[in-house]
């Protein structure tokens, strides 16, 4: 099987939250979020990718899942712990204390109801493994949480996550403007683990920056993406519905 048909197109909540975006976008309203959710649902997308620090995204998403009932079941929902909001002065923060982590993995599980992969999100070579992380999974599992996850920014960060044998998955950001993960994927495969690609568009920069058609643009960054040799999600950012559609047209057309 090629890595084109072992990847799925899914949805990151990051900009439903907070603002975000090579353009730093305001969030949608509360109807355009929900709008944005429903036709991820209705149009096939099954995984989604929040956490804390994306502002309302959680309490967004969690909402919208309560809608669902049994058809909620086949949906992947993904969510992190260890970069945190401070509603206040609307800023991340992170904190990857046992007690930190416990409370927003409770407050998570309030919000979403079942969380399927749990990342650590802000992820070093450092914390992958460090007892208090090591602590919060393990509580994770005796709560029914079936993968575990590491949110990394730079390869020493995968190495040490795959080398700690407590992950299933690595997310990372990777497109044509930024392929210094690249190495990650050939990691992520010996280790068998799933890949999940965040800002596949560059936060926007690839489609905004350019005169060319979208459709080529988006089309052309996922292939780029789809070429290397992964199973598990492309991550679309996106809080527009048609850039959404745009973007489910395109991964779809090359047979994703």
């Amino acid at each position: 099987m090629s890595a084109t048909h072992e990847a799925g197109l899914g949805l990151g909540l990051l900009s439903i939250g907070r603002t975000w975006g090579y353009r730093s976008e305001p969030p949608p309203s509360e109807a355009d979020a929900r709008r944005l959710l429903e036709v991820a649902f209705e149009s096939g997308i099954q995984c989604f990718d929040t956490a804390p620090a994306y502002g309302t995204s959680e309490e967004r998403f969690g909402v919208f899942l309560a809608t669902l009932g049994a058809l909620r079941e086949g949906l992947l929902v993904a969510t992190k712990l260890g970069e945190h909001w401070d509603a206040q002065t609307q800023a991340s923060f992170t904190d990857h204390s046992h007690d930190a982590l416990r409370r927003s993995l409770d407050q998570s599980l309030r919000r979403l109801g079942r969380i399927d992969l749990l990342q650590v999100h802000k992820a070093t070579a450092a914390n992958v493994g460090a007892p208090g992380v090591v602590r919060t999974l393990e509580y994770a599992r005796s709560l029914g949480i079936r993968w575990l996850g590491a949110s990394i920014s730079d390869v020493a960060a995968a190495e040490a996550a795959c080398a700690v044998g407590l992950y299933s998955h690595l997310q990372f950001p990777y497109n044509t403007l930024n392929r210094t993960l690249e190495p990650v994927f050939a990691l992520a495969s010996r280790h068998g683990l799933q890949v999940l690609i965040n800002r596949p568009f560059a936060m926007g920069q690839v489609l905004h920056d350019t005169d060319r058609p979208r459709e080529t643009v988006l089309r052309e960054a996922l292939d780029h993406v789809l070429r290397q040799p992964f199973r598990g999600w492309v991550l679309t950012g996106t809080k527009s519905t048609d850039h959404l559609r745009q973007t489910l047209a395109a991964f779809r057309s090359r047979g994703g």
